[in-house]
């Protein structure tokens, strides 16, 4: 089903990109077309930003509530301080890849314009220090829980989500919990992960509908700026990959080498079966228990700490996405004329981390997590559509390279964490 939708998404890209072009190429007015067709693009937007709160919000109370606070307490608080840590090393350099490879920059402004000019966007980060900006982020992400759904507040809407589920997960571990009180707090996590699957579901028609928005999307875009659209689209895509390649050839190489005292290599290689099966897939959840049979065959990591570290890391731990999303902020800031500054910079990255938290589980969890990235760059609604029209087009080719390294993440991390705990079984015939 899932192979069978991305083939749909592709081909429905390709068809409108080319029709796209031929009616930008042949000089006729677009403007109807675009006025009859651009709905059904525009809806399929609205109905990932109906979804996203929900499921983030969801997603992020049941994960918070199933980390251990007891004796695996402080196993796993390495494991999660770890996977934070590489996703703020992805988040990094991908903003500053983006930077160098400045998707949208050049000769594509002129092009776009008169799509700059269509809202101008509220950024907070070109017009205030960077103290006063990042102590605004920092006090927004405090806000009253209802207000911040309501008005789809990301970052309070994940900090809120985060410590409510420790909340619940503190109370059900307290000594001083009655059993009717736990028995309470069951059947509410149980309604709670009732609530995500049907999410969850919902996301699946809203899917199966992408194909539609794909091609509205598409052929609008490239019906109204024709082949400047392209130099952004090949900048980005060599940016984003290589970006995935620097960190797991560079970056997670000279983290083991740091913190394991081992060649990094070795471990890299093997690693890789559930690296390309992460790749073919595109899914960290089906590459599960490859991923598993290799921790515990190839690392010879003790199943104890793979059973929690592994299905964890395929729920929060997502470099692939930390790397991807400021590729599109960049893009986003060339097409509509928004100076990040360093402040900017900063918000993106924190930003960024943070969102990855929500993406796990979630099909197409980079594409909706894009929504809180442009959110805080103060895009509107059109402006929006024209970034996500775009992501959508290229989001199955970054989304194996993501998968891969989002995959590769969680096995050096669960091998570095068992490193330094002295959680590697050593086998008879070593």
């Amino acid at each position: 089903m899932r192979k069978n939708l991305m083939l749909q998404i592709m081909i429905a890209f390709i068809v409108g990109l080319v029709l796209g072009i031929v009616l930008w190429v042949s000089g006729i007015d677009v403007t109807t077309y675009i006025t009859w067709v651009s709905p059904f693009g525009n809806v399929f937007v609205s109905m990932l930003k109906m979804i996203v709160v929900p499921v983030i919000f969801l997603s992020l109370i049941t994960g918070a509530a199933s980390l251990p606070t007891g004796q695996f307490g402080k196993i796993g608080l390495k494991v999660i301080i770890w996977y934070f840590a590489t996703s703020l090393v992805a988040a990094i350099l991908g903003s500053f890849l983006a930077l160098v490879f400045n998707p949208g920059a050049g000769s594509s402004m002129a092009a776009w314009s008169t799509l700059a000019a269509s809202e101008t966007p509220k950024v907070a980060a070109t017009t205030t220090s960077t103290s006063s900006a990042l102590i605004d982020v920092f006090l927004g992400m405090f806000q009253n829980p209802f207000a911040a759904l309501a008005n789809g507040s990301f970052l309070a809407i994940i900090v809120f989500s985060i410590a409510f589920g420790l909340g619940i997960k503190i109370l059900y571990d307290s000594e001083k919990t009655s059993e009717s009180l736990r028995s309470k707090i069951t059947g509410t996590l149980d309604l709670i992960e009732v609530c995500k699957e049907v999410t969850f579901k919902m996301v699946d028609w809203i899917l199966a509908y992408s194909p539609i928005g794909v091609f509205a999307l598409t052929s609008c875009n490239f019906a109204n700026y024709g082949s400047a659209l392209f130099g952004p689209y090949v900048k980005l895509a060599v940016g984003v990959i290589a970006s995935v390649l620097i960190l797991i050839f560079v970056g997670y190489p000279i983290m083991v080498g740091i913190f394991t005292r081992t060649n990094p290599y070795k471990i890299m290689n093997k690693i890789k079966d559930a690296s390309l099966t992460a790749f073919v897939t595109r899914s960290s959840a089906a590459t599960l228990p490859v991923s598993m049979k290799i921790s515990d065959e190839n690392l010879n990591v003790d199943p104890a700490l793979s059973a929690f570290s592994l299905p964890l890391g395929a729920t929060i731990n997502m470099d692939g996405v930390c790397v991807h999303l400021p590729f599109f902020a960049v893009l986003a800031a060339n097409m509509f004329g928004i100076n990040l500054g360093l402040p900017g910079l900063i918000i993106l990255v924190v930003t960024t981390v943070l969102a990855s938290v929500g993406a796990g589980g979630v099909p197409g969890g980079s594409l909706m997590l894009l929504f809180i990235i442009l959110q805080n760059m103060g895009l509107g609604t059109d402006q929006t559509a024209i970034i996500v029209g775009l992501a959508l087009g290229i989001n199955p080719i970054l989304d194996m390279f993501e998968t891969m390294n989002n995959v590769t993440g969680d096995l050096i991390c669960t091998y570095a964490v068992a490193k330094q705990s002295n959680m590697i079984i050593k086998k008879e015939e070593e």
